[in-house]
């Protein structure tokens, strides 16, 4: 069903029970996890490269099976969306278009998803933009409209994978605090897999450390910032304290062997 108006979602609830992952002859990805997701949470999931978190996304997202345990998810049916570090934009369609895109293919009328597409380019601001092409924006915008694309089909979960790890720093500090925003109002679930410590403890609120090897989850920590956060919080004496003892609990969880 093609969804015709913006509001607010009842995330995707996830559990993951005894959960295996394996690739031929490697060794295991991921083995025995557990692992419970609330409605509407928005989970960062930290790790070294090669610990799974990826192997994780794309298990939840249903494009790779569990070679053990199982995945339950509530509600079972969902619309899920992905956002991954590169923007993967169609440099032959305009902002407007790349944005629609998920709508044209579920077999939206023309009218049906520019209106959509158009309401969430406003929400990440690029309203004035949606006659651009990929090449005509900058690294930033093109992010933004992967974003947007994402948005438009008003998905339960939301996946990322790495999603501003190409961006300098200015550009995906205003991204996080857009991101975040767009998350409280919209309800939905997120996991935000990330390598950047600051990142998971400014986005989430709750983040979990996986081990080099296997999955194994080192640290499962709510984290203890203030609900409202934008870039103010970076530089406040007192949050910025808060934030710093977040990230030095998770950059402990990230070192231990």
């Amino acid at each position: 069903m093609v969804p015709t108006s913006i509001e607010r979602i009842r995330g995707v609830a996830l559990r993951l029970e005894r959960v295996r992952r394996v690739f031929g002859d490697d060794p295991v990805v991921i083995e025995g996890m557990d692992l419970d997701v609330v409605a509407g949470e928005f989970l960062a999931v930290l790790g070294p490269s090669g610990c799974g978190k990826s192997t994780l996304l794309r298990m939840i997202a249903r494009l790779a099976a569990p070679d053990g345990g199982r995945i339950v998810t509530q509600p079972e049916h969902f619309q899920a969306a992905f956002v991954f570090q590169d923007a993967h934009l169609l440099p032959w369609r305009s902002v407007l278009d790349n944005a629609a895109l998920p709508l044209e293919l579920m077999g939206a009328g023309r009218d049906v998803r520019n209106a959509k597409a158009r309401a969430v380019l406003a929400q990440v601001g690029l309203a004035d933009v949606e006659e651009r092409y990929p090449a005509q924006l900058s690294g930033g915008m093109r992010m933004r409209v992967s974003l947007a694309r994402a948005l438009v089909t008003e998905p339960g979960l939301l996946l990322m994978d790495e999603p501003f790890a190409a961006l300098d720093e200015i550009t995906r500090f205003n991204l996080e605090v857009q991101l975040r925003d767009l998350w409280k109002r919209r309800g939905m679930t997120v996991i935000f897999v990330t390598h950047s410590i600051s990142e998971a403890a400014f986005l989430a609120n709750r983040a979990v450390v996986l081990a080099r090897r296997g999955g194994k989850i080192r640290l499962d920590r709510e984290i203890d910032l203030p609900p409202d956060r934008n870039n103010d919080l970076r530089s406040d004496p007192h949050l910025g304290q808060r934030l710093g003892h977040e990230m030095k609990l998770l950059m402990e969880a990230m070192e231990e062997e």
